[in-house]
């Protein structure tokens, strides 16, 4: 009857007419750290009718901060009037939101953790974007290129096949760009030299499950180098793309090869000739090889210096190739503009200065020949200002990269009035930028051209490079509206990083065949970004295909649609993505006094605390069975351990248990989920093949929750989840995010998760082999961090109890100088 009634009031509600909003309060959705500048935007599209706004605390409903609206930036975009709200001057970590008359923001986080993981999280899309072998499909792709084309000037016929099978697709089409890639790879090896400690090891160097000894960002880096020693194969053999255009003519997944070339499954490779190629009807406007070979050059010599210690033989290759790039750039100093064959869209890059001077400084960090940053000064002075900057529009692509990298790199080289006057031609660069920006409450100085996120990311790096080089804060506040524009500081309230946060509005339908054809996942992939209406309004083939749920936020200014249609404003782009993980590591290393905790995570749960603390979690899992329970808790009474209990809805429900869970929660012990019916969430032997949907998992979940909150247990004092059977996927661990939950498993290592086996069964494991397996593994490599995994109570056709160890397991531990602690003390 309560479920009948609850049905009629809210269809009965679905005819009361909501009241239209006219304004709304923007925020950063992946929060903001205690010490760094915050800030939200208010705006509406009326004239301001209140003066002030309050900051309230989500868990207690308290208002903790109030300020006054000051200063009116009035109109901007769909928007009559906005303020900027500076809640800087509040520190205190927590959840909260804003509230102004009867607007409400959002809810965020300020916490010093609150980008930890972001960096990690969007490499997943660079993984996704490999070709060759692919780690997420765990299949291959475009293993047949290519055939040459423009290849006479090097003596090679066209059509001569050349193996150039690796790298990252550019986007949501496949092709391949070495000046995107190059410029890729750079950042992401610049990432790891800057941010080391930021990056975990989780996945081995073919993008699969399992640490290798090297931070997965290096991984990726590599996985870029490789492929551009490919398309650098000798001293006088460059190329400069893989694939046109033709490969818009159909959407499908990677490993779907077509014929759209008219070779089978072989795409054309494109010979960096330094001359004109094909653009639609017309030639391109190549004027010479420097500005991809430069990036070449730079990508290897710094590669050459970051693996040096891993793998010197590996290293010599690198600066070998990168002396080769050099050479090659000089060979006709000018720009390489990519090729197309049926539409005029290509990337028509006019800049090489910047290139050359990057090559310089690279190699100097490689060889230490002053020669190289005497020459690397000259080029800087060709080009002081990356010419976007302070600009209304440019071409696609035109000023690439996005961001004067060797301005960065050189300065470092320098002292007195040269590095002074280069930091200078940073300061120039934003202060042009500054001059627009302050004019509005976004601050929002970027033009809106094709890939205007790229843009700002790049831009947020150079005043955070600005600030680090030249100790001037000046330029902060605009830094981080940079940065929160990405996140949902902006018109339309979203992210715009595919699921990161994975609570927030994010984008859901991108122009992606992954997301569109299969429903894949394209998790942290960075799309374009908003455009000029008028660009939007020009573009060929856009069409979109539902509703637009930002309709209210477009203007004639700009637009920005989550449509998969609209392959101008919602295209993740590789380079990108491989930007804002640099940015990211960054925002994720400043700031943060407190040495860096790394939990370790499989299949996007975490498996493992901190390995620098002697700490460790038992967790007890329970469903059918409790007959462990009163000793259980005795024991754990006796030596002062507080342990942790997940437990299915089955569990709590039973009136059985009912005193045991009384007696848990009122002693003092952690209270979680282990699902409401110990649901088989995949097969056990093909893990990505999923036995449930995402409602029946969430249902279940939800069910396990609400069988909890009869003591007083809820997903703010619990929002950890041990999956049934300790099995699960990276789906699973996803809609877990979504209920703003956080995945957790035992750590492996030891026979624990064991203890319900029976002699019968093949996986039997006897008490003395689970007790000498927790033994072994603490004297070889230690438990710091360890959650280790017991059951609470098992079936009667397991007669040696596991459990009855537990005061001499318990002893053990504390003589080994262990903190035994609660799950959430362990992994906060």
């Amino acid at each position: 009857m309560k479920h009948l009634l609850f049905f009629l009031l809210v269809s009965a509600m679905g005819f009361i007419k909501k009241p239209v909003e006219t304004s709304w309060i923007r925020v950063n959705l992946l929060g903001y750290k205690p010490s760094g500048i915050k800030v939200a935007v208010w705006c509406s599209k009326e004239k301001l009718a209140v003066d002030s706004w309050q900051l309230t605390d989500v868990s207690t409903g308290k208002v903790v901060f109030t300020g006054i609206f000051l200063k009116s930036f009035g109109a901007y975009g769909p928007f009559t009037e906005t303020y900027r709200i500076n809640f800087s001057s509040f520190k205190k970590p927590g959840r909260y939101y804003f509230k102004a008359g009867n607007t409400i923001s959002p809810e965020f986080s300020i916490n010093e953790n609150v980008y930890d993981g972001a960096a990690d999280f969007c490499l997943r899309y660079m993984r996704q974007q490999r070709t060759g072998f692919n780690p997420f499909l765990k299949d291959s792709c475009h293993t047949h290129d290519g055939y040459v084309l423009y290849g006479e000037k090097a003596g090679i016929k066209d059509s001569t096949y050349v193996d150039v099978v690796g790298g990252w697709h550019d986007a949501s089409d496949y092709l391949q760009y070495a000046t995107t890639s190059a410029n890729a790879t750079y950042h992401l090896l610049m990432a790891y030299r800057d941010f080391p400690k930021v990056f975990a090891d989780e996945k081995q160097a073919n993008g699969l499950e399992g640490s290798n000894g090297r931070a997965d960002v290096l991984d990726e880096a590599k996985w870029g180098l490789d492929w551009l020693l490919k398309m650098h194969p000798s001293d006088s053999v460059m190329f400069n793309q893989i694939g046109d255009d033709r490969d818009h003519m159909g959407m499908r997944i990677p490993k779907e090869d077509t014929n759209f070339y008219g070779r089978g499954v072989e795409r054309p490779v494109y010979f960096l000739s330094g001359e004109p190629q094909q653009r639609g009807k017309f030639m391109n406007n190549t004027t010479g090889t420097s500005s991809t070979a430069g990036k070449f050059a730079s990508a290897f010599a710094l590669g050459s210096t970051l693996f040096q210690k891993e793998n010197n033989n590996y290293a010599e290759l690198l600066l070998d190739k990168s002396l080769s790039a050099w050479d090659y750039s000089r060979k006709k100093e000018g720009v390489t503009q990519t090729a197309s064959v049926r539409s005029p869209y290509i990337y028509a890059e006019d800049n090489w200065a910047d290139d050359m001077e990057l090559a310089m400084a690279s190699l100097y960090n490689a060889t230490g020949k002053l020669a190289y940053t005497s020459a690397g000064i000259i080029y800087a002075d060709d080009e002081k200002v990356t010419p976007w900057l302070g600009q209304d529009t440019a071409k696609h692509y035109q000023w690439y990269p996005f961001i004067n990298i060797g301005h960065y790199e050189l300065v470092k080289q320098l002292k007195g009035k040269d590095r002074e006057t280069i930091i200078g031609y940073y300061k120039q660069g934003i202060e042009k930028v500054w001059y627009k920006a302050k004019q509005n409450a976004f601050y929002r100085g970027v033009p809106f051209i094709w890939c205007s996120n790229n843009l700002t990311t790049s831009f947020a790096i150079q005043c955070y490079w600005y600030r680090q080089l030249s100790k001037d804060k000046s330029f902060e506040e605009l830094e981080q509206a940079n940065f929160d524009w990405l996140f949902g500081c902006n018109p339309w309230g979203t992210s715009f990083v595919y699921g990161l946060p994975g609570n927030g509005d994010t984008p859901t339908d991108p122009h992606s065949a992954f997301t569109h054809i299969r429903n894949y996942p394209i998790d942290g992939g960075l799309v374009d970004g908003p455009v000029y209406g008028s660009i939007y309004n020009n573009l060929i083939g856009i069409k979109l295909y539902g509703p637009d749920e930002y309709a209210d936020f477009q203007s004639n200014l700009v637009v920005y649609h989550d449509d998969y249609g609209d392959y101008s404003t919602n295209e993740p782009t590789m380079d990108g993505t491989a930007s804002l993980i640099y940015l990211l590591a960054a925002k994720e290393n400043e700031l943060n006094t407190k040495p860096k905790k790394i939990f370790l995570h499989n299949y996007g749960a975490i498996i493992r605390g901190d390995t620098t603390e002697k700490k460790l979690a038992v967790v007890f899992t329970g469903d059918e069975f409790a007959d462990g329970a009163s000793f259980i808790t005795q024991t754990l009474k006796q030596q002062n351990v507080k342990a942790s209990f997940f437990l299915t809805g089955r569990f709590y429900q039973n009136p059985s248990f009912k005193t045991y869970i009384e007696q848990l929660k009122g002693d003092g012990y952690y209270l979680g989920p282990h699902s409401g019916n110990h649901l088989l969430y995949c097969d056990w032997n093909k893990r990505d093949s999923l036995l449930v949907t995402k409602d029946q998992f969430q249902n279940d979940l939800l069910y396990n929750y609400d069988i909890m909150s009869s003591f007083g247990i809820n997903a703010a004092n619990a929002n950890y989840f041990l999956p049934p059977y300790e099995w699960y996927n990276d789906s699973i661990a996803a809609w877990t995010k979504e209920l703003g939950l956080q995945l957790i498993n035992f750590t492996p290592g030891t026979k624990s998760n064991a203890d319900y086996t029976w002699p019968e069964l093949k996986n039997y494991k006897s008490s003395n082999e689970i007790y000498q397996s927790i033994i072994d593994k603490e004297k070889s490599s230690g438990l710091n961090g360890f959650i280790l995994l017991l059951h609470i109570g098992t079936g009667a056709k397991r007669t040696e109890k596991f459990y009855k160890l537990l005061p001499k397991l318990l002893a053990y531990l504390k003589t080994k100088d262990y903190q035994l602690v609660k799950i959430n003390e362990l992994l906060r």
